[in-house]
């Protein structure tokens, strides 16, 4: 079996790279490979709680991404990302986990294929 690293560094609403890393994400698992997916930048806020997709003309993510997790995908938000984002613990979706740099440095040095959206 395989491992994927999907690193996200857009936020979820302007564009269609947080919907596709995360399709990608089911996709992969469904297929048996080890998924984790990264936040990193603006890509952290795809974990925020409570997601307003007001006006984007993109469909709410939060539900996709818990939907991610129940299925086995391992999600992982950049830890200063998420400090620069004005995200604290309490705001970020359960099961999503806050990672240093030099544990996301482990995780991609660990995948057998990265991909960045």
């Amino acid at each position: 079996m395989g491992k994927i690293a999907m690193v996200l560094r857009r936020a979820p609403y302007g564009d269609i790279n947080a919907a596709e890393a995360v399709r990608h994400a089911m996709g992969g698992v469904a297929d048996e490979l080890t998924v984790d997916l990264i936040l990193v930048d603006s890509g952290v806020l795809l974990a925020k709680k409570g997601q307003d997709d007001t006006g984007t003309g993109f469909t709410n993510l939060e539900g996709t991404l818990k939907d991610c997790i129940d299925m086995g995908v391992e999600v992982y938000a950049d830890k200063a990302s998420a400090r620069e984002q004005h995200l604290e613990s309490a705001d970020i979706v359960d099961g999503v986990k806050l990672a240093s740099a030099a544990e996301i440095a482990e995780l991609m040095q660990e995948a057998k294929t990265t991909m960045i959206f």
